[in-house]
């Protein structure tokens, strides 16, 4: 089969395109001939191995997972032993490690139905980012109906599905972007739109009951300042980074880590777990309408170096899709 593989850190230049050996399901895994994989910044922080202190997770001198990806659609090839209400010819969605092949092997747990009316394309937008905002809005933030949420990161990968989950929760949303990103966030449904180039949310006056942080360009203190009195931060991913550093954005998520044991339940550091449960309730928000993939650009898989350096260095919005 034909896969995206990297065998040392660096540029988009050190992803070749070229032909590995097909994995085979093990007990309990998912055998999937990928239709489509989508891009996070995971993947260009794995690309660089940046910021160093991440090698510890991902590999001290080169990735220990050669073909990266994460997110991925597509039809049920073969089931391992004891897997349990997918069998082939199935069309699924979810989450497992070298989603940038023409098939990838995931566990069950990590794996389902994909959801009805969304094209492949748009169903590999949804797992990872997705899950993501779920467990940071419904899970940490414990967002109830009327409360005020902030997402700072509104048009990136897991900040278009921020906003509207916060908005089916029955939030009032408020979203921070660019001024090019403007319009794609109201169009996602937010309430207000902040574009940080002409004011900082943080000295507004304004207040919120939570500020789901995406981006890590803000210290603790800052997003502290913008809270209510009961107000909670949850911290997720850190998308900016300048590279070649040690810690980062995970810098901020270290930090937070450290405060959060002080904090009197104010702050919180998400650490998101794929989940065919978590899955379901994102099927179910796709299926009726309170949720739909923003996409902004698809590659074919023979172009998947060229995906991963837009969305680094294009500041992509939304999520950027590769074909199989």
């Amino acid at each position: 089969m034909k896969a995206i593989v990297q065998d040392r850190y660096g540029s988009s230049d050190v992803l070749e395109f070229k032909e590995v050996d097909r994995p085979a399901p093990r007990d309990g895994e998912v055998l999937v001939r990928v239709r489509a994989a989508s891009v996070n910044a995971r993947d260009w922080h794995v690309m660089r191995g940046d910021p160093y202190v991440a090698r510890l997770a991902f590999g001290l001198t080169r990735p220990r997972q050669p073909i990266q990806g994460t997110d991925f659609a597509g039809v049920v090839e073969a089931v391992g032993r004891g897997v349990a209400g997918l069998r082939p010819g199935d069309e699924v969605f979810g989450e497992a490690g070298g989603a940038f092949a023409e098939y990838v092997c995931a566990p069950q747990d990590g794996v389902g139905p994909k959801p009805a009316g969304l094209t492949f394309e748009q169903a590999a937008a949804v797992p990872l980012a997705g899950n993501t905002a779920l467990m940071g809005l419904r899970d940490l933030g414990r967002l109830r109906p009327g409360q005020h949420v902030l997402v700072n990161g509104a048009s990136g990968g897991v900040g278009t599905f921020a906003v509207q989950i916060a908005k089916a929760f029955g939030a009032e949303v408020t979203g921070v972007c660019s001024t090019r990103n403007v319009d794609l966030v109201r169009s996602l449904g937010a309430d207000h739109v902040v574009d940080y180039r002409q004011e900082d949310f943080t000295r507004t006056g304004r207040r919120y009951d939570l500020v789901l942080d995406l981006v890590g360009n803000r210290t603790l203190a800052d997003l502290r300042r913008a809270l209510t009195p009961a107000g909670a931060v949850v911290l997720s991913g850190g998308g900016v980074s300048e590279g070649g550093s040690l810690f980062g954005p995970m810098g901020l998520i270290i930090r937070g880590k450290l405060m959060s044991r002080f904090g009197r339940g104010r702050i919180h550091v998400l650490t998101a777990k794929a989940s065919a449960d978590n899955l379901a309730a994102l099927r179910e928000l796709v299926e009726r309408g309170a949720l739909v993939p923003a996409v902004d650009r698809t590659y074919p898989l023979s172009e998947g170096a060229e995906a991963i350096r837009y969305l680094e260095m294009e500041h992509a919005s939304a999520k950027v899709v590769i074909t199989c």
